[in-house]
């Protein structure tokens, strides 16, 4: 009973407030701390497959010798599509498959984005399994172009050879797809939106023949020449659309077979050569976050994820002495696997952080780096509404008289302190806790009414940046750039101008704003970690802004704050990456309007009015 007293007592205790600036910076730097162990072996460990029915590697593969002067053939083929008309070529291509007696159909979509219209046509083929009953199915996926722009030569041949191999085989328990679609983003995109009837008719043609429930896709990226080109490893590209990421058990069937059955090397997140130090298997995570955060379709499988159909790209890189037999009987291997499942991939995890192709991090060691990040912006939110409403100033007790009864006059001379006695120096200090322990009433309306409306704000650049032509894109950026850098001051200023809001109220606009992120952050680690904890980091300092009226602290928080602006990290991040602005923002837009891409809702509802909050509550020092 003593001890809660105790506890209760601290609650009348005012040194208590003192405490959420230091329990912020705390859950920050324990935050960040936490990221940078994951990469030592005793916060992660080895991959492993947990679908014991997977069975990766334990089958003979038999596409040899005989299927490659057929691949050579079908490679000279779509050589010659090269430069045909997107009709064309996909009657070309759909003769080849319905050689092979499979189902053929076509599927042609068009967007409109950035003042740019997105037209092309999918072809697409069907086999039957022989032990199937039209219930399950798994996708093989060739873009015509893939992500880099580059016709997909080989793949494609691959594709079409595997079409006319897998025909011949009766142990299929599962009816398998080919899809050859026209470009790696919208027409897989396109294509699986249709599958699943979510489509607009409007701009998708309906597909006119379907299979059963999707259980898996494999896309390949192989963009040698008509000649063909030799290989050193395999990337394997795992990053869907929002950050979302396919079941464990694929990506670690996929490696085992390449690498334990095949001895073909894999590697990841563009880390070609890998050594399995700390410091690559932390550059290797920093990038897949990245990566994540963005939420962009990084190849034709990324549109597949957000149906809960697990699927990867499987990327040739490097010059080595592997060629396309060893990469068809990889995906012979890792067909066969998926041909064995009895119920769809849940067994392994869904939320990872892969450090190389052999070790991940699970969510329950990574997730309370961010949850901590956003748990700061909480513990000052409520402080900050404690601290509103008091209704006392802590006065300074050197200087400080007792104050006076009603009615009873002061007899100190204005410009003269009479010393205080002990007791009247006790009786001070005695009020001083008492003074700042009093309650007030709070104003809310101006608070709240500017937090919703600040947020209500973001709305604007949210639908000019996803509906501006590409060819305005750069000075709209700037304009943008400019007015939300000014837009904080001049705010302050009609404030101080037309509502004079009081300190309660701009400590109360902070409280509100801080509480609104601290709660979406914590919310959005569960769904992309990476996003919530990069966004995290970059708002961490409207932790520690305060409203001062000091016109030299309130100019250094306002310039800080105004390189934080979220346009402005975007032009640098730009910029520091080597990447063009305006084909960041056409990219963004696609997304927006192909992949239903939701980066931008959190970038202008969430992180832009949380920082326009801070800088304006940093900028009211300037106009007091």
């Amino acid at each position: 009973m003593a001890l809660i007293s105790t506890i209760l007592a601290l609650r009348k205790d005012a040194r208590i407030l003192k405490l959420p600036p230091y329990l912020s910076a705390l859950c920050i730097l324990v935050g960040v701390v936490w990221l940078l162990v994951l990469p030592l072996n005793e916060y992660s460990r080895n991959t492993y497959v947990s679908e014991n029915a997977l069975l990766p590697g334990q089958v003979h593969t038999y596409f040899t010798g005989s299927e490659h002067n057929i691949f050579r053939a079908y490679r000279h083929e779509v050589a010659a599509l090269a430069d045909k008309s997107v009709p064309d070529r996909n009657q070309r291509l759909s003769e080849i498959l319905r050689s092979s007696n499979l189902k053929v159909a076509t599927q042609k979509y068009s967007y409109a984005t950035s003042g740019r219209n997105i037209s092309n046509e999918n072809v697409y083929a069907i086999l039957q399994g022989p032990r199937a009953d039209a219930t399950e199915a798994i996708v093989l996926i060739a873009a015509w172009t893939n992500m880099d722009g580059e016709i997909n030569h080989s793949g494609v041949a691959l594709v079409l050879t595997l079409a006319r191999y897998f025909k011949r085989w009766s142990l299929w328990s599962k009816d398998i797809i080919f899809l050859i679609s026209g470009d790696s983003t919208s027409g897989p995109q396109a294509w699986v939106d249709a599958y699943h009837d979510s489509h607009s008719p409007d701009t998708i043609e309906p597909l006119s023949i379907k299979s059963g429930a999707l259980q898996g896709a494999i896309a390949i990226d192989y963009p040698a020449g008509p000649w063909g080109h030799r290989y050193d490893k395999l990337h394997v590209v795992y990053d869907g659309v929002n950050g979302q990421l396919p079941n464990l058990d694929l990506f670690n069937t996929a490696v085992s077979v390449a690498s334990g059955q095949m001895g073909i090397g894999c590697t990841l997140q563009r880390m070609w050569k890998h050594d399995d130090s700390y410091k690559e298997r932390l550059q290797t995570m920093l990038r897949g976050m990245i990566s994540q955060g963005l939420g962009h379709a990084s190849g034709p499988h990324s549109s597949f994820i957000p149906y809960h159909v697990d699927a990867i790209t499987l990327q040739t890189v490097g010059d080595g002495w592997h060629d396309e037999m060893s990469l068809g009987r990889t995906v012979e291997s890792l067909f066969r696997s998926l041909n064995n499942l009895l119920e769809h991939l849940h067994q392994s995890f869904f939320f990872y952080l892969l450090l190389q192709a052999n070790r991940f991090v699970s969510i329950g060691t990574y997730l309370p780096s961010a949850m901590l990040i956003a748990v700061n912006f909480s513990i000052t939110s409520i402080a900050l509404w404690v601290a509103s409403g008091r209704a006392g100033k802590l006065p300074n007790p050197a200087s400080t008289a007792p104050p006076s009864t009603p009615g009873e006059k002061s007899t100190s001379s204005p410009s003269k302190t009479t010393p205080m006695t002990l007791a009247e120096k006790d009786g001070a200090l005695a009020l001083i806790p008492t003074e700042l322990l009093q309650t007030t009433e709070r104003a809310l309306f101006l608070p709240l009414a500017f937090v919703l409306a600040t947020h209500f704000l973001g709305l604007l650049p949210l639908y000019i940046f996803n509906n501006t032509p590409s060819t305005y894109l750069s000075p709209v950026f700037n304009l943008v750039a400019l007015l939300t850098s000014l837009l904080p001051f001049l705010t302050s200023f009609g404030l101080k101008q037309f509502s004079r809001p009081t300190a309660q109220e701009t400590t109360l606009i902070q409280c509100f704003s801080l509480l609104l992120l601290g709660m979406f952050l914590a919310a959005l680690a569960t769904l992309n970690f990476s996003l919530s904890f990069l966004i995290g980091i970059a708002t961490s300092p409207l932790t520690f802004v305060r409203r001062s009226n000091n016109k030299a602290i309130s100019a250094v928080a306002s310039l800080l704050l105004a390189v934080l602006n979220p346009v402005v990290v975007i032009r640098a991040a730009t910029f520091f990456f080597g990447q063009d602005l305006v084909k960041v923002l056409v990219q963004a837009a696609e997304g927006w309007h192909v992949w239903g891409l939701w980066t931008q809702v959190v970038v202008w509802l969430v992180w832009w009015p949380a920082w326009f909050a801070g800088s304006v509550v940093a900028s009211e020092g300037l106009f007091a």
